[in-house]
């Protein structure tokens, strides 16, 4: 997904599959730092079981260097 479709997209969370994309990175390796060492994504992730959500405001503000 473009970061304008991430802007349109109804949903509040996103996967990561929708942002890999941007971040130019394997979704696999984006859900596994979200486990390991979420911090170092720079944006929040909620880990449910085997699932990595991503809240889709914080996830805007943080890929823009808005506040």
């Amino acid at each position: 997904m473009t970061i304008d479709e991430l802007r349109a997209c109804p949903r509040d969370v996103l996967t990561a599959e929708d942002v890999a994309p941007l971040l130019r990175s394997n979704p696999q390796a984006i859900r596994m730092t979200a486990r390991q060492n979420p911090e170092r994504l720079g944006f929040p992730v909620v880990c449910v079981g085997r699932r990595v959500k991503i809240p889709k405001e914080p996830f805007l503000r943080h890929w823009t260097g808005s506040n």
